[in-house]
């Protein structure tokens, strides 16, 4: 049976040792700890991955750590992300991705250079007609610097029924959604990342789910239960959360720092380290991380 993808999905972090290498124990602690969670799917090599920091030979064996683990679950699905420029590269490791085991794909468009949508609409066909599995298609445009229209998904989906979601990551993304959503009757799905900041909103809109990092997933599959039973409790809850993912999400490695840091206070990881360049947290910063631990120990103890 194809495992569902909906609700929370959360993007691992690759863990380090203090002098930078790949920690395959931690990175194994962090996988299967995320599968006693109840999120619906793991996802390797997003930007919370780090993967522009990430050789070969790392991102080889973290998928090859992940593929195992996912493959011991009836319903976490292992999503391995393709993050190549070039769409021949990019169907070399989709292929190896699909022959691994994994359950989706997900495809960063390529943006070194600006290409047009014309370029970017062939290397999606390229990379989603080589494979059978399910694919979400990450648009990053603050991060990218890429601008893709609603009008290239859809015509995606038409062509390549397998082609099932859009990552919006457009600020703000909820009409973007919206429109995904309503042109399409609702066959191409959306999930959103930016840490739920707009979580509400999106819902509403009707995103099948939301993509964050993975220090505090409890907390997100915890609100997307009351989202789905208790709408008062959700909004009450995201209340609390806002203010931490509003700060944390003013820069990518802000937040991939201090995700780590939650993850090793938590004794999930044994190091924070981020490989060069990364961000600096000062005290302020390092206390606030306490602060949200002790806010939110129900969920992270």
């Amino acid at each position: 049976m194809e495992k569902q993808i909906s609700g929370i999905v959360p993007i691992v972090a690759a863990p380090f040792t203090g002098s930078g290498m790949l920690d395959e124990d931690s990175f194994q602690s962090l996988v299967r700890h995320l599968l006693t969670t109840n999120a619906s799917a793991l996802t390797l090599f997003g930007l919370a991955s780090e993967f522009y920091k990430l050789s070969d030979q790392d991102r080889a064996r973290m998928q090859t750590l992940l593929l195992n683990e996912t493959a011991g679950s009836n319903s976490v699905a292992g999503i391995i992300s393709i993050t190549d420029h070039s769409w021949e590269v990019a169907v070399w490791r989709a292929h190896e991705a699909e022959a691994a085991g994994a359950d989706a794909l997900m495809i960063l468009p390529p943006y070194f250079l600006s290409p047009g949508e014309e370029a970017i609409l062939e290397h999606l066909k390229r990379v989603i007609g080589s494979v059978r599995l399910p694919v979400i298609v990450q648009y990053a445009p603050v991060q990218t610097g890429v601008q893709i229209s609603p009008d290239v998904f859809l015509k995606l989906r038409e062509d390549l029924p397998n082609a099932d979601f859009i990552k919006v990551e457009a600020q703000p993304p909820g009409r973007y959604v919206s429109q995904l959503v309503e042109r399409s009757q609702g066959r191409l799905k959306s999930l959103v990342g930016y840490a739920g900041v707009q979580m509400p909103d999106v819902l509403m809109r009707g995103a099948a789910g939301i993509q964050p990092g993975c220090s505090f997933t409890e907390v997100y599959v915890e609100l997307w239960n009351r989202w789905r039973s208790d709408i008062g409790g959700f909004q009450s809850l995201h209340e609390k959360l806002l203010p931490y993912i509003n700060y944390w999400m003013q820069g990518v490695e802000l937040i991939i720092k201090v995700e780590k840091m939650i993850l090793k206070k938590r004794g999930i990881i044994a190091s924070d380290y981020c490989r060069s360049p990364s961000y600096y947290l000062d005290d302020g910063e390092r206390a606030r991380i306490d602060e949200f631990i002790n806010e939110f120990s129900l969920w992270l103890n």
